[in-house]
């Protein structure tokens, strides 16, 4: 059976205004909106398209945390997913560990790719997918902007510095989708009640991993700093002498 396995973060909605906790341990998300991370939904999107072709079997849904996630995991089987996974874990996990729980579920699964969003925009890391490539030690395609699969193979186009990049890589393979992949479906009222009867299954993060402690802890959040109020010059000569009594020139 060709599988794809796709990662879904829940995450702060992005139409949400983030504010630091105010002993700065993190930001608060109490009576937050949370959301599924805007690019691994795009993920979803391309791998529920790939299943349409007929060119997968099946889609499993997968999201690490605590058991608020269900929340995400049943709307990406209203989109259209076949069965969730919920690693189960109390505390804030970070890309090498949350890598390696994809890795032991991916060894369990044996998909034919996983998708992934390129990052999360909570954190902004960009790093999962890299990472899992190299724990499972097999080809990548990071910031996807076109994805087209063949019988063994998957044809890429990325979006980098200098324009787009197409490549070709072997399949299984990790690929993350970019901003222009695609544009997410809307979910249905009558999708969210069939996806009520779709299997969601939860395995704890201790018995994947064997490990109760992360790789990495925050020290400290911090606001960014407060932008000063902008002035308006009338001419060029008292804009370059602003500039010259603000050091710039």
């Amino acid at each position: 059976m060709k599988k794809i396995i796709v990662g879904l973060k829940r995450v702060i909605d992005y139409n949400v205004r983030v504010r630091v906790k105010s002993d700065h341990s993190g930001v608060e998300k109490d009576g937050v909106k949370m959301s599924i991370n805007p690019f691994d939904e795009i993920a979803l999107e391309e791998a529920l398209r790939i299943k349409e072709k007929g060119l997968a079997d099946e889609i499993i849904v997968v999201s690490i945390g605590s058991d608020d996630c269900q929340q995400q995991l049943r709307t990406g089987l209203a989109m259209g997913a076949d069965r969730a996974i919920l690693v189960e874990s109390s505390q804030e996990l970070y890309p090498l560990t949350l890598s390696k729980v994809l890795h032991e579920l991916v060894k369990d699964e044996q998909p034919m790719i996983v998708l992934l969003g390129k990052q999360a925009i909570d954190n902004d890391n960009n790093q999962v997918g890299q990472m899992l490539a190299a724990l499972w030690d097999r080809p990548q395609a990071t910031f996807a902007s076109e994805i087209n699969i063949n019988e063994n193979t998957a044809t890429v186009t990325r979006e980098v510095d200098s324009g787009l990049e197409t490549i070709e890589i072997d399949l299984p393979a990790v690929i993350t989708a970019d901003l222009r992949l695609n544009e997410p479906r809307y979910v249905k009222l009558p999708d969210i009640m069939k996806a009520k009867k779709k299997p969601l299954n939860k395995v704890s993060y201790d018995e994947i991993v064997n490990s109760n402690t992360s790789d990495l802890a925050p020290s400290l959040t911090e606001s960014p700093p407060h932008r000063e109020k902008g002035i308006m010059v009338e001419s060029v000569p008292e804009l370059v002498n602003e500039l010259k009594n603000k050091g710039l020139l």
